[in-house]
């Protein structure tokens, strides 16, 4: 670090930020609007954090996880939270194998890398502490074994308003596991007559992620990425600032 004034950027940094600024551009290619999502989910998953979105239906925040997948080179999937949903449903269970006479686990939809959980307070309490460990150790234990998931891991959870029917209030613990929170809104109404336009002309958005967007990185490439993050040194003043601002909030 002393090889550089406050002032300059260290060769390695200036890589961040020129591959942060090619991510957003390639999922701006598909993904109208919504800045803030964009910019606090890859903050979320370059700290190692997991981001907690309120919204209402309908905003694209699966094709978001998706056109983010196929820009880092990353696995996702999606979870459709529910009042009946159980929590084996997300983690998997041990499955009985009649060929071999043994069980076998089968993992759940949450080994992936980019897991967007939908809707999740329409869940009770017992469904969302599945997700607690995991988003925590980064690992399921089934009957007493622990099961890794992909490295990198981000959660992407999406929750209704508390006025909306049938939800639930997250338990402290659980928002606890969240880095950020962001409320997202509908889009402007330019953004929103460009998706208008695109469902009129009735676009292959599927078959666009794979003609118009690259990947730009990988798993490992993300990786790296987090450790650089993970790296940068925070000066003592900065930390007792935040110390203060988060005892005067608490």
């Amino acid at each position: 670090m002393g090889a550089f004034s406050p002032t300059q950027k260290s060769p390695k940094f200036e890589k961040v930020e020129s591959l942060f600024h090619e991510i957003t551009r390639e999922v701006g290619k598909i993904f109208v609007g919504q800045d803030e999502l964009v910019l606090g989910t890859l903050t979320a998953l370059f700290a190692g954090g997991h981001v907690l979105i309120e919204s209402v239906p309908g905003l694209g925040k699966t094709l978001f996880v998706r056109t983010l997948g196929r820009v880092l080179g990353c696995d996702f999937g999606r979870i459709q939270f529910t009042a009946d949903l159980m929590p084996s449903d997300i983690t998997g269970a041990p499955v009985f194998d009649m060929q071999n006479s043994e069980f076998r686990f089968r993992a759940g939809p949450v080994f992936t890398q980019l897991l967007l959980a939908d809707e999740i307070n329409r869940s009770p309490a017992k469904t969302h502490a599945a997700l607690l460990e995991i988003m925590q150790e980064y690992s399921v234990t089934i009957d007493g074994t622990s099961h890794a998931v992909p490295q990198p891991f981000l959660v992407m959870a999406t929750q209704n308003p508390l006025e909306s029917e049938g939800t639930y209030n997250l338990p402290e613990a659980q928002l606890d596991r969240f880095m950020l929170k962001l409320k997202v809104d509908y889009p402007s109404e330019e953004q929103e007559a460009e998706v208008l336009k695109l469902h009129s002309r009735q676009v292959d958005l599927s078959q666009r992620l794979q003609d118009e967007v690259r990947t730009v990185t990988n798993p490992d490439g993300v990786r790296s990425l987090i450790q650089l993050c993970a790296s940068v040194n925070v000066e003592d003043s900065l930390v007792a600032y935040i110390n203060r601002v988060v005892r005067a909030t608490r």
